[in-house]
């Protein structure tokens, strides 16, 4: 595969990290700004019709008990942990697309302690959507190293 194909990737997986990163700050704000009781009215309205037809179907009884167990503590975690954690990748983005030099090992060091942090969590809810974000976080490690590696044998990136 040619070195333009490669930046081309690149640039792809930077933008589907921004826009992942946009979806987060969204989530974080609607999390900080909505009510427990709000969450709970939406899921019981979203849910309600699957549950008269079938009492046991196991996604939206289990979305309606989530929902009644969403204590306001862990609203807010999960607020400030969405806006943090999608500032940060925003930052990193517009770096990387910047071609800023400080970007490449902050982002690797960052998506490595967000990794981390995955991994955690994956040992205790083994969702397949932890698996799925950091093979894809790996991915785009390695484009940005490889960026990263361009970049200071060409001397390219701005300061």
């Amino acid at each position: 595969m040619n070195e333009h194909r490669i930046h081309q990737i690149f640039q792809i997986s930077v933008l589907l990290k921004g826009a992942h990163a946009l979806v987060e700050c969204v989530g974080g704000l609607v999390l900080a700004l909505v009510s427990t009781s709000t969450i709970v009215s939406l899921v019981n309205r979203l849910t309600q019709e699957e549950l008269i037809e079938d009492p046991h179907d196991f996604i939206a009884s289990h979305l309606m008990s989530m929902a009644s167990n969403f204590s306001v503590s862990t609203q807010h975690f999960y607020a400030f942990y969405l806006l943090s954690h999608g500032l940060v990748k925003i930052a990193l983005v517009a770096g990387l697309l910047r071609n800023k030099l400080w970007a490449y090992p902050a982002s690797l060091v960052i998506l490595s302690l967000f990794i981390a942090y995955q991994v955690y969590r994956f040992s205790y809810t083994h969702s397949a959507g932890l698996v799925v974000l950091t093979v894809f976080d790996l991915i785009v490690m390695v484009l940005i190293w490889h960026e990263y590696r361009l970049v200071q044998k060409h001397g390219t990136a701005a300061q």
